[in-house]
């Protein structure tokens, strides 16, 4: 029957219509196998992106993981698992792509194409190119690279060791920062909206939620700006250069937020607007680490390896984890171990495990998007 009066039928065509219809326009995981001769990797996504921040992993060995963005340039590489500053490696990365990136001959067996015949995933970013200044902090950067559409922003400029801030150049506020000082030796500073100004996380180790008010100098970021304190790790020591990847929230495409656990097999629901792609879990009250799970390695290291990782029944649920804090290798988790269901609208925990759903622990998660749940004119999103 019609609708009365200012209201609408129930369904998903009238939900509000997301910004971004297709998620792999500005994310989007790719399988590759290592042959220690260089190649160009293609993403296979419904959209063509040409990737700004790329993070690397070997699959079924232990290895480092890499990181690359163009702010730095092609050749240097940190480490999410490590604190070791930045190093140039001529063997690994050669060209950021328009839909894929190059790779060179691998150089070692801990590098992302070092090792002929293992499997290998690249997780990749859209921001805004190889950036420019942004004044619209106390600190200038030397490059900020702003995506606005899809919320995420990578800045470099020269630590000061004193309280200021940094223009991130996404007119909302970023709701996650990850920052690295690449010139020494030091661990990563993890911040976020979803817990106190004066509170942090290391992206490389396990810890929980500790408290330095140096870090963020106790204020949130803004619209225009992220807050920095004198703590070396989050604004370097006289002229260090630092690194930030910010993300906020776009409706659709990302989503950034937290859940209490219930120590249950029947785990959380968590809703996010949109079928997952990948999504990043950390613990915040306890020590645990940086579970990663995405579609595109499938649910087993067998047949379905990278065909979109179906989950039809909880047996098949999401389980393949790597752990952004470990070189450890992939975990085929198909006893349980860790592992969530990506749904429609979101994903449901399916683990006892306490990196993921800890009874009355807390969790933030970071997800981005494969399929958007609804509004006019997207196809209605479905569970995998």
């Amino acid at each position: 029957f019609t609708a009365p009066t200012d209201f609408k039928t129930l369904c998903t065509a009238n939900l509000p219509t997301p910004t971004i219809a297709d998620g792999s326009k500005y994310f989007q995981p790719v399988l590759y196998t290592g042959t220690t001769s260089a190649f160009d990797v293609t993403f296979s996504g419904n959209s063509d992106l040409a990737p700004d921040w790329l993070w690397f992993k070997t699959r079924a060995t232990q290895s480092d993981h890499f990181l690359f963005d163009k702010l730095r340039g092609v050749n240097q590489t940190i480490s999410s698992n490590d604190t070791t500053a930045e190093v140039t490696s001529t063997g690994s990365m050669t060209a950021f792509g328009t839909d894929g990136f190059s790779l060179g001959d691998g150089g070692s067996d801990n590098d992302i194409n070092g090792v002929s015949g293992t499997t290998y995933v690249a997780w990749g970013w859209a921001a805004n190119g190889a950036g420019s200044a942004n004044t619209d902090g106390s600190i200038n950067t030397n490059k900020t690279s702003a995506n606005a559409t899809a919320g995420f922003s990578v800045i470099e400029w020269s630590g000061t060791a004193a309280n200021g801030t940094i223009g991130h150049g996404l007119g909302i506020q970023p709701s996650l920062y990850i920052v690295k000082n690449t010139a020494t030796t030091n661990s990563w500073m993890v911040g976020s909206t979803l817990y106190a100004n004066t509170k942090f996380l290391n992206l490389n180790a396990t810890a929980a939620l500790d408290t330095a008010a140096a870090v963020w100098n106790s204020t949130y970021p803004t619209s225009s700006v992220i807050n920095l304190g004198s703590n070396v790790g989050s604004n370097g020591s006289g002229t260090n250069n630092m690194i930030c990847y910010a993300f906020a929230e776009i409706p659709g495409y990302s989503s950034i937020g937290s859940y209490t656990g219930n120590g249950s097999t029947d785990g959380p629901f968590v809703y996010t607007g949109f079928t997952p792609r990948y999504v990043l879990f950390k613990r915040t009250n306890a020590a645990e680490s940086w579970p990663i799970l995405d579609t595109a390695r499938g649910s087993s290291f067998g047949a379905d390896a990278g065909t979109g990782g179906d989950n039809p029944t909880a047996a098949n649920d999401l389980n393949n984890v790597l752990v952004a804090s470990t070189i450890a290798a992939e975990e085929d988790n198909s006893s349980g171990s860790r592992k969530a269901s990506f749904n429609s609208n979101g994903f449901k925990v399916r683990t006892t495990n306490t990196a993921m759903n800890g009874s009355g622990s807390t969790y933030i998660y970071m997800a981005f998007a494969e399929h958007p749940f609804g509004g006019d004119g997207v196809a209605p999103a479905t569970a995998r």
